[in-house]
């Protein structure tokens, strides 16, 4: 007997598959339905948000900005233009560039003028005891020139009265450096750093309170008017430790001038106000005289902040910015052309400072510095 294959399509009765079909269709209708109106309220929702942020999103602002002002970061919205300010030579040249000067504060954190009775609030060791205390701590010269690093710990407040007994030459011209090296090496180790700060502040998209408070405060030290940022980083920047060490030894006749010896004036620095030694043999009428410091140290802030900031200098400040962008050497033979306005016999004045470091290889000392006495310190400098 054949065997029948069933095929279940035969036993379906014909109403019974319409009607199947037609309760597909009816819900695929709802579903088609439900989904549109799904849809239509969701976008109808994100229209209403988007109305409404429109409208609201300044009130809310507003109100944020009223409610929170205590977490308020300043935006830095001139970073461009510092870039291209610090990084374009083109831009240091501009002649609206370091130009207007406010000398009202500049000397504000420095012992400048001071009275005869604070001149005794510190010790002055005589030549033979600084000698000994640099032979104690193995301060020399050859070793500073190999291993290029000075303990600043070996800072002197006075030069020894004994400066012009030293018969030799050599050995007071060496004695001289040992004093004002590590002094001049500290106050551009503070430059440096301050320098390092103003950088990554600029680098920030935005700029906290405290940097705020930080810039303002260096454009009073700098002279800066206006806030001009492109003039504070000209201004905020290292004098070479060959080129101050050549200005102190001829200002004082290498330690041994009464400015230096009596006034802890290293860089025969005038004030027409406040505390200072009178020149011998000055005009009667003349009302200037030498400025005087507590210590030698604010003798070399105060030297500093004055070829940083005085508007006699300012070629001088350009010069350094150019070589910054060059490679970020400093050259004290070319920049000393640029301190013919230092003293009055101008152009003759910069050939000596020239003489001077070239004759006692003070380029030596210009990339000497401090040493750390720990981690973070070696990491900042």
């Amino acid at each position: 007997m054949a065997k029948k294959t069933r095929n279940d399509a035969i036993f379906v009765k014909p109403n019974s598959f319409k009607l199947r079909k037609l309760k597909s269709a009816k819900k695929n209708s709802k579903v088609f339905r439900s989904k549109y109106l799904n849809s239509l309220s969701k976008f109808s929702l994100a229209s209403i948000i988007v109305i409404l942020s429109f409208f609201g999103l300044p009130v809310i602002t507003n109100f944020l900005s009223e409610n929170f002002k205590t977490n308020i970061e300043v935006s830095n919205i001139s970073k461009k233009k510092f870039d291209l300010t610090f990084n374009n030579k083109k831009i240091v040249n501009e002649k609206k560039v370091d130009q207007q000067t406010n000398l009202e504060n500049v000397y504000d954190d420095i012992d400048v003028f001071i009275s005869e009775e604070d001149n005794s609030n510190t010790i002055r060791f005589s030549a033979s005891t600084i000698e000994q205390l640099f032979e104690d701590t193995k301060y020399n010269l050859k070793s500073v020139k190999e291993t290029k690093l000075v303990n600043i710990g070996n800072s002197i407040d006075h030069l020894p009265n004994e400066m012009k007994k030293i018969e030799s030459v050599k050995k007071r011209k060496n004695l001289f450096i040992q004093i004002v090296l590590p002094l001049i090496i500290e106050e551009n180790t503070k430059i440096r750093l301050d320098r390092k700060k103003l950088f990554a502040i600029l680098n920030k998209n935005n700029n906290s309170k405290s940097d705020k408070d930080w810039l303002l405060k260096k454009f009073k030290q700098y002279g800066v008017k206006k806030n001009d940022l492109s003039s504070l980083k000209i201004r905020m920047d290292e004098i070479p430790v060959s080129l101050a060490i050549a200005q102190a030894a001829k200002e004082t006749g290498w330690g041994t001038s009464r400015f230096a010896q009596e006034g802890n004036a290293l860089f025969g620095q005038w004030t027409w106000s406040g505390e200072g030694i009178k020149p011998a043999g000055a005009d009667s009428n003349s009302k200037h005289k030498v400025a005087k410091f507590r210590v030698l140290k604010a003798s070399v802030k105060a030297y500093q902040r004055n070829l940083n900031t005085h508007s006699g200098y300012k070629e001088f400040r350009r010069e350094r910015a150019i070589q910054r962008d060059n490679d970020g050497k400093l050259n004290s033979l070319e920049l000393v052309k640029y301190l013919d306005k230092y003293a009055e016999t101008g152009v003759e004045y910069t050939k000596i400072l020239k003489k001077i470091i070239q004759q006692n290889s003070l380029t030596e000392f210009d990339d000497v510095k401090i040493l750390p006495t720990t981690k973070k310190l070696k990491n900042l400098i």
